[in-house]
């Protein structure tokens, strides 16, 4: 019996990997990359799986980071784009890094000698053709302008973001509670909350002055040419702010009325920092309010200086840039299927997630989805304790929509421990018979977090394997 092609659109890490994936599952797949007929503004060549920024897979520990057991866990499925990362390898301490050219020439040779593998050099103008029944959309952050506005036409207008205005995200459990303190802004129980749904960091004067100080002598990056200035729905950057005059974060973002410390509750703050649960696991807040455009080095150290946060370690940091992604939580089902129209499946960056392995990891899951639809088999998600489970649980649930009457809240992310479920029974002690505190503390529940993965990745996987051998 003929096997009908699943369909993909976009050649980079994660339409690359998806069609790898369903090649390997034995059914035929056609990818469908529109350069080099039609370029981008980021891409250079015309090769698949392009990186058109850095060229690090970032941590290749899968003990103690997040990433790092991501990589572990795509290769044990097989992942292509990790295999051939490993095959062109270049010094980088604890990283992955690779040759560029010598890695997207390894994944495009490898693509185009599948036999099942079919490569259109074309560019899909507007929706695919309605025959397509099993299409995976792996465009990402710069989707073709006739594609995204097809995809806009089925999930309505304020569906897809053009631009991301990025408040940084926090670890909830590196927030000092002796000083922050739990409430919403004069109790309010807004739709969903409890009327202390915000964690409060105070500050007097002399720390709001010396805060205003920082932002303005803070770095900052710049706009690529193509992106032009976002600057929209009040979502100016903090520092952007600052320079319109010192008193107006203290009358935005950082305005302190409706709030009682009750740490210190006769002494009135002169500003607060406000964070809002940013997942449904409760292990990460974000800043509300706070996007901005400071480098990377300069927000860490200017937040670090807000009481409370002094030894916040951050799952993001900020950000404003163009990433045309879905607002995926509300718009696809569980196995990445746009609800409106389920034979579109997405993958990569489109779906809200952040980063090279990330994008590729996605399109592992959605390619093997796609093709256990095709052969009509039932294939389990992997379990939410595992990296990927986690990241593709963030990207269509985990994610909490916002508390109050703000603009939705969901951002792309990169695979961090925040994304993980709590885990019990972790060791409170060292070999040595000591307690564990601070950063031993803190390795101690990332070994914890990595072995569970691991165990659980090995059980899901081997009963992939064995449903596909029957």
């Amino acid at each position: 019996m003929t096997v009908k092609p699943i369909h993909i659109i976009g050649g980079g890490l994660a339409g690359s990997e998806a069609a790898w994936q369903i090649a390997e599952a034995g059914v035929p797949v056609v990818l469908h990359e529109m350069r080099p007929v039609r370029g981008t503004e980021a891409h250079k060549t015309e090769g698949l799986a392009e990186l058109v920024c850095s060229n690090s897979f970032r941590s290749d520990d899968s003990l103690s980071n997040a990433v790092g057991q991501l990589h572990w866990e795509m290769r044990r499925l097989g992942s292509v784009i990790i295999a051939k990362g490993d095959a062109h390898q270049v010094p980088a301490g604890g990283a992955l890094a690779v040759d560029r050219d010598g890695f997207s020439q390894a994944v495009t040779a490898a693509l185009e000698g599948h036999p099942l593998i079919t490569i259109d050099r074309a560019e899909i103008a507007g929706l695919p053709p309605v025959d397509w029944d099993n299409v995976i959309i792996a465009t990402g952050p710069l989707t073709s302008p006739a594609l995204a506005q097809g995809i806009q036409s089925l999930t309505g207008e304020d569906s897809l973001a053009f631009f991301d205005a990025i408040a940084p995200i926090v670890h909830f459990d590196s927030v000092d509670m002796d000083q922050a303190w739990f409430q919403s802004r004069y109790d309010k129980v807004g739709p969903g909350g409890t009327g202390a749904d915000y964690i409060n960091c105070p500050l007097d004067r002399d720390q709001y002055e010396a805060f205003i100080d920082a932002l303005l002598a803070a770095e900052k990056t710049e706009f690529k040419e193509w992106e032009g200035t976002p600057y929209f729905d009040g979502c100016l950057p903090i520092e952007v702010m600052a320079e319109r005059g010192r008193e107006t974060l203290r009358w935005g973002p950082m305005k302190p009325v409706g709030l009682t410390n009750k740490h210190n509750p006769t002494v009135k703050a002169y500003a607060v920092v406000q964070l809002r649960q940013d997942n449904a696991l409760g292990t990460l807040f974000n800043m509300t309010g706070f996007q901005t455009k400071l480098k990377y080095g300069e927000q860490a150290a200017i937040f670090r200086m807000i009481p409370g946060l002094q030894n916040a370690e951050f799952a993001r940091l900020g950000g404003i840039h163009r990433n045309t992604y879905l607002n995926s939580p509300k718009l696809l089902d569980e196995r990445l299927r746009l609800k409106a129209d389920p034979r579109l499946r997405f993958a990569g960056q489109i779906t809200g997630c952040e980063g090279y392995v990330e994008s590729a990891a996605i399109g592992l899951l959605a390619g093997r989805m796609a093709a256990a639809e095709r052969l009509g088999r039932d294939l389990a998600l992997p379990p939410a304790t595992t990296a990927l489970g986690a990241l593709v649980n963030h990207i269509t649930g985990g994610h909490i929509v916002t508390i109050d009457e703000g603009p939705r809240s969901f951002q792309p992310m990169n695979i961090n421990f925040g994304l993980f479920p709590h885990i019990e029974g972790q060791a409170t002690h060292g070999p040595d018979g000591k307690k564990l505190k601070g950063p031993a503390k803190s390795v101690a529940r990332k070994h914890a977090l990595t072995a569970r993965a691991k165990a659980e990745m090995e059980a899901w996987a081997g009963g992939v394997e064995v449903q596909a051998a029957e």
